[in-house]
């Protein structure tokens, strides 16, 4: 999975379940493959928890990363069971010697280690220096990690500045991105539930992808995690930097909609919700936006008194009734994903 370098920006996740629940672990990934998951990350709490990595790899189809903290010899048991990236926080793993025994078995496998900083975890002394853990102490800290990998002849390297506030995320990795090309993960951490974490994440992530830093992306939410690589792949296409999946253009509704058209859009929207293929439904519900909404997507309904009017690709193919709008709709986007 090629990472930076004008590569697409990945999307990636991290399962929820016990990582020693081998079974549990593997069918959550593979939803989030479905998804459109490009990289996953698991938790590595304890040796038991390492050994089954091999495992879990041999029964996925995409690359798997191995987050680990404060146990070096948990790093080099996943390098043995064939991980395809770490995880870590040097600051947290030991001594230099303990660091340099995990670097050196990274290099041996061409296994690329992403420097993770969270401003939950920031060195103390460098929340001291700065009072909390501003912006330029989370850069501080990652720099000095980078520095120590690089001191010990390794450069396969991704960083992560983490915050759960989006405005101190963002000006810390404005920060780095101008003092180093290293490929950057970006996120805002512990974002939240769905409605509020997705919010904040999209304003922080937008504003970053927007000025082109970020390289691979998580959007972090108390949730199940395929919401989150959907809503990844939302903030990608909202600003043209993706293009998977369906996005639904839908009626805000006021005093003008004469059709119930809420139940049709959680309707629609459920059915398509995992589809990969890149199309635009728009579903409106009266005359002043409806039809010119309609027309300009791929397919879409103007709905009125008990009708409505279906498009497909810029043209009205017929009207139909409104209890025939949903399965009529449907039909025709089912048709547009076998040509995609």
């Amino acid at each position: 999975m090629p990472v930076g370098g004008g590569a697409p920006i990945v999307v990636q996740s991290m399962t929820k379940t016990d990582t020693r629940n081998v079974s549990a672990t593997v069918a959550q990934i593979r939803r989030l493959e479905e998804a459109g998951c490009e990289v996953i990350r698991v938790a590595v709490p304890d040796r038991e928890a390492a050994g089954k990595l091999g495992e879990i790899r041999k029964r996925i189809r995409i690359p798997l990363i191995a987050d680990i903290h404060f146990d070096y010899r948990l790093a080099l048991e996943a390098l043995e069971q064939g991980v395809a990236g770490l995880r870590l926080n040097p600051g947290n793993i030991g001594s230099r010697e303990r660091v340099a025994r995990v670097v050196h078995a990274a290099r041996e496998r061409k296994v690329p280690i992403r420097i993770g900083v969270n401003a939950g975890s920031l060195e103390k002394a460098l929340q001291k220096k700065y009072g909390g853990p501003a912006p330029e102490a989370l850069m501080e800290s990652a720099l000095a990690h980078v520095r120590l990998l690089e001191d010990l002849d390794f450069n396969l390297i991704k960083i992560s500045l983490k915050a759960s506030d989006p405005l101190s995320t963002v000006e810390a990795y404005q920060k780095i991105s101008r003092v180093t090309d290293y490929p950057l993960h970006i996120g805002v951490t512990e974002a939240g539930p769905p409605f509020s974490g997705g919010i904040k994440s999209a304003v922080g992530l937008g504003i970053l992808l927007y000025q082109g830093i970020g390289d691979t992306l998580r959007v972090s939410l108390t949730a199940d995690p395929v919401l989150e690589v959907r809503a990844a792949y939302h903030i990608l296409r909202s600003l043209g930097l993706r293009r998977r999946g369906v996005e639904i253009i839908s009626c805000p509704l006021c005093g003008r909609s004469q059709t119930r058209l809420l139940p049709v859009v959680r309707k629609i929207e459920a059915k398509v919700a995992l589809w990969p293929e890149p199309l635009q439904i728009a579903v409106m519900g009266c005359p002043v936006n409806g039809p010119g909404e309609a027309r300009e997507a791929d397919v879409g309904i103007a709905a009125g008194k008990g009708v409505a009017l279906l498009f497909r690709k810029g043209k009205v193919l017929r009207r139909v009734k409104e209890t025939e709008m949903v399965g009529a709709l449907l039909e025709e986007a089912e048709a547009l994903r076998k040509q995609a």
